[in-house]
């Protein structure tokens, strides 16, 4: 196993850091995220909830363009560690929801890096950065958001590839649902979140530099699609979502969710690409009736 040392960095040099921001939950912002998925976008007048899920709108990275790497991130080293692995993207997610935001709500988010654990994949030298992020609005904390952020090394030729592995029949499955994120959805919603991650929308760098063959669906844009159709089979009030990205999904081919219930407040959600491979695993956790 790899340690921090291998490639220069010490882990005390960045577990235990914050970072403080404020934000404000608006109307616009959340009708465009509506627009972009394709709900209504009357309607989130001030004082109206913020679907579980849609904190993503809030605290868009502002770094400067000046202030972007290769890929389009924010560089690296002000809060996320500087590491010597050029390549970075989510890997998971856990949110926990202890109660709605509303539109008009000033939010505080405490950010603090928690560990920086470096591993060997089959691409070579990995680094897991997990993130906690606390969202505190004026009745108190609101969201807890739990990210674990991979950094890599560029790719040696291109991004392997994993035989489709052998999955459950769709019949196994409640629900079930499709789509196909074209690079309109795959712009639309990299805009609303204001990530500037070029795999998203620059195909010649997706291919030439990180070795995708297509432009890659965004993982928060797949986490919300599943939030949307688990409102639409189970409506209810989430009190925790968690997802785990697998395998990369890519623009303009299709996609297809399946749900099942895992206990009597549970389920599983799956995104699932042309291939049969999963390339998302969702666990979700509803709250007392309200």
């Amino acid at each position: 196993m790899p340690d921090l040392a291998s490639i220069g960095v010490s882990a005390s040099q960045w577990v235990g850091r914050e970072e403080r921001a404020e934000d404000e939950v608006t109307g616009q912002a959340a009708r465009r995220l509506a627009a972009t998925l394709d709900l209504p976008a009357q309607g989130f007048a001030h004082g109206t909830e913020l679907p579980e899920g849609w904190h993503v709108i809030l605290f868009p990275p502002l770094a400067p363009t000046s202030g972007l790497g290769r890929d389009g991130h924010p560089q690296t080293g002000e809060f996320l560690p500087a590491l010597p692995l050029p390549r970075r993207m989510f890997a998971s997610r856990r949110v926990v929801f202890h109660q709605p935001l509303l539109i008009g709500d000033a939010v505080t988010r405490v950010s603090r890096i928690e560990d920086v654990v470096p591993k060997e994949g089959r691409s070579g030298l990995l680094a897991f950065v997990k993130v906690v992020h606390d969202f505190v609005g004026p009745r108190g904390l609101a969201v807890t958001e739990e990210q674990q952020i991979v950094y890599r090394e560029d790719p040696k030729g291109t991004a392997p590839t994993q035989a489709p592995p052998v999955h459950p029949l769709e019949a196994d499955y409640t629900w079930h649902m499709g789509y196909t994120p074209d690079a309109a959805l795959l712009f639309r919603y990299s805009a609303v979140t204001f990530n500037g991650h070029r795999i998203h929308y620059d195909n010649d760098y997706a291919r030439d530099v990180e070795g995708y063959p297509d432009r890659v669906v965004n993982g928060g844009l797949t986490a919300i699609m599943m939030l949307k159709f688990a409102r639409q089979v189970r409506p209810g009030r989430l009190s925790e979502f968690s997802v785990r990205n697998k395998k990369p999904l890519f623009v303009d081919r299709p996609v297809r969710i399946w749900g099942r219930r895992t206990g009597e407040a549970t389920a599983e959600f799956i995104a699932v690409d042309g291939d049969g491979a999963e390339c998302a695993q969702a666990q979700l956790v509803w709250g007392p009736a309200q």
